[in-house]
């Protein structure tokens, strides 16, 4: 696997769940609830981001998140990629190699996070929570088919802020987005969160 599967994959493929999962304490409960009105009421979201994936290279670029169904992922140069998640799929390109991935939104990990009604039971089973000094993470998982992949949600506390995620690929290795500079609430245009392939701009399939 190449530096640039790495890079692009976690945010696409099915990865592995994490282990055994433990009963909810109280705290836990009352946390997840805070967790589940903060992400609910997060509709938009612009911000830098860092990549790290599990070779220790970085990436960074522009971010934008509009919940339900939405994200825009601009990486700087010369990184030629980027990531664009609307009407129900999530579509990676590589402009270097003038491909494109696209996959259903649904069977996501970042799926989770861009619901619309996003709740941490039922449908979303949690495996893990885990707190530090000034932040909390947890981690998610669908319930029917936690083979479709995991996400690691990373926020700071008192008050609560998105500020990280993580997945695991099948070989345990992690790749993890950062993100900072975050500006929230506002509008974006739409066609923003719309991939056009390059090649049918063009009008005749060449570069």
């Amino acid at each position: 696997m190449n530096r640039r599967t790495l890079l692009a994959l976690p945010f696409l493929v099915p990865i592995a769940a994490r282990a055994a999962i433990a009963p909810q304490s109280p705290q836990d409960r009352a946390d997840l609830a805070r967790i589940e009105t903060y992400l609910n009421s997060l509709r938009t979201l612009r911000a830098r981001f860092l990549q790290v994936a599990p070779d220790g290279s970085t990436s960074q670029g522009n971010a934008w998140l509009q919940r339900p169904g939405r994200m825009r992922f601009e990486y700087d140069k010369p990184s030629p990629f980027l990531l664009v998640a609307g009407r129900g799929s999530a579509v990676f390109y590589d402009k270097q190699l003038n491909q494109t991935t696209s996959v259903p939104l649904a069977t996501t990990p970042l799926g989770i996070l861009l619901a619309d009604d996003l709740k941490l039971s039922g449908s979303v089973t949690v495996t893990a929570i885990e707190r530090q000094p000034g932040s909390i993470q947890v981690t998610t998982q669908r319930t029917s088919s936690p083979k479709d992949g995991s996400l690691t949600l990373v926020f700071a506390d008192n008050p609560l802020m998105l500020r990280q995620w993580a997945v695991l690929d099948q070989d345990r290795q992690e790749t993890r987005v950062s993100l900072f500079s975050i500006e929230l609430g506002g509008t974006f245009d739409q066609s923003m969160f719309e991939f056009t392939d390059p090649r049918l701009r063009s009008g005749n399939g060449n570069n």
